[in-house]
């Protein structure tokens, strides 16, 4: 088997030996010699049209005629036409009587590419052709018969489809009997180069110029880009590298130029997520935010506790009976307190002293004040502040907030600031 793809392969100029494609290509070759009808599933460009080639090659029709249709291609009000074929004045423009392709093509195949895009009314004219051979002229009433197989193609998700009532049910699992997946090109990254050297030879053959080498880290870029146009894409970058590149010896450099949606590698230090979370798990960067100053606050008034534990009782300071004893290690509490405001250590940034009570040099009794963390009672904090300092010019209060007169107006009003 492996013997018979490799010739199928150099026959019809396939490039790639991926286990997905070879497996494709096992399948068109084992249901070429029967009249099933094949639905090839791939994205645009990874060239299902070769499939159907193969396919009728391989079969006992190949001798007759085939041909390619593009149902996207055609417009509606003529795809009928095109298909099936009309009769003389059944339209305005009608003015001779004209075969359709299931009439010229009996005995052949026919490949319906992009079968998604045929309208409702031409699936049902199809699905007729496909389960009784049977078709009528567009103003006809006469029935005829034709023998062709048929061989579809499509970029969407026909299952999806037919759910929301955009293609025929019916007419998908007659089309599906026997379905081929043609692999995208960045599921066959070990073909990539295979093609790319393969195509920059054909452009350099024929341009008569030397043919385009990679350096290593170009070579990675190729392998790891995209291409959401898949082989096509791919070749249509060989020809314009084959053509427009200074130097035959291609760096990562030149070929960003050619490949814009790379983007050069950043040094930005990125957010590191928690253990068993992603970055995708927070909502918003100010999600981000709010962890962390809940975080620092919790810290925060964990370290002022510890920090009135020692100053009750020194010695405990070199117990060892803290949790974080680490965390006191950048504190050196002296024995004695001689004043009773006590500034909070460097290490907590804090704007105002901390008041203790104290009677013979020792602490009886502190008091924690848990600080506000409401958004709007900063938000009025902060507008009595920029008014005291401006002296009450609310133009010039509001220029200092960031926001407008009028806004400052409506936010005086709702806080019931008195100015």
């Amino acid at each position: 088997m492996d013997n018979n793809i490799q010739s199928i392969k150099n026959r019809f100029g396939i490039i790639g030996n991926s286990p997905a494609l070879n497996y494709a290509l096992q399948v068109a070759a084992q249901v070429s010699n029967t009249d099933l009808t094949v639905l090839i599933n791939g994205e645009s460009g990874v060239g299902k049209e070769a499939f159907s080639n193969v396919i009728h090659s391989l079969s006992a029709r190949k001798h007759n005629p085939f041909i390619a249709v593009n149902c996207g291609a055609i417009p509606e009000g003529t795809i009928d036409s095109e298909l099936f074929g009309h009769e003389k004045g059944s339209f305005t423009g009608a003015v001779d009587s004209r075969k359709g392709y299931f009439e010229t093509v009996n005995g052949g195949t026919i490949f319906l590419d992009e079968i998604g895009e045929m309208p409702l009314g031409t699936q049902a004219r199809l699905l007729r052709v496909l389960e009784t051979g049977e078709f009528i002229r567009v103003g006809s009433s006469k029935v005829q018969k034709t023998d062709v197989r048929v061989v579809a193609a499509t970029n969407r998700d026909l299952l999806e489809h037919t759910q929301q009532g955009k293609f025929r049910e019916d007419l998908y699992y007659r089309l599906n009997t026997v379905p081929i997946r043609v692999p995208a090109l960045r599921d066959r990254k070990e073909d990539i180069i295979l093609l790319f050297r393969k195509f920059c030879v054909d452009f350099a053959e024929r341009y008569k110029t030397p043919a385009i080498q990679l350096d290593e880290e170009a070579r990675n870029i190729l392998i790891n880009y995209t291409w959401r146009g898949n082989v096509r894409e791919l070749k249509n970058m060989a020809e314009q590298i084959s053509v427009l590149a200074q130097d035959k010896l291609v760096n990562a450099q030149e070929l960003r130029r050619f490949l814009p949606d790379i983007p050069e590698p950043s040094r930005l230090p990125m957010i590191a997520a928690p253990q068993g979370k992603s970055n995708g798990d927070f909502a918003s960067e100010r999600d981000i935010l709010y962890k962390l100053f809940f975080d620092m606050k919790k810290d925060v008034t964990e370290l002022k506790k510890m920090f009135f534990d020692i100053l009750q009782n020194p010695a405990m300071a070199h117990s060892g009976n803290f949790q974080d004893s680490h965390v006191l290690h950048s504190f050196h509490p002296q024995p004695e307190v001689t004043s009773t405001a006590v500034p909070v250590p460097t290490a907590i940034s804090s704007p105002q002293p901390i008041i203790l009570q104290q009677d013979n040099n020792k602490i009886d009794h502190h008091e924690e004040v848990e600080e506000t963390l409401s958004i709007a009672d900063k938000e009025k904090e902060l507008i009595v502040k920029a008014l005291k300092k401006h002296k009450g010019k609310r133009k010039d209060a509001a220029l200092d907030l960031g926001i407008s007169e009028r806004t400052l107006y409506r936010k005086l009003k709702e806080y019931n600031i008195n100015e």
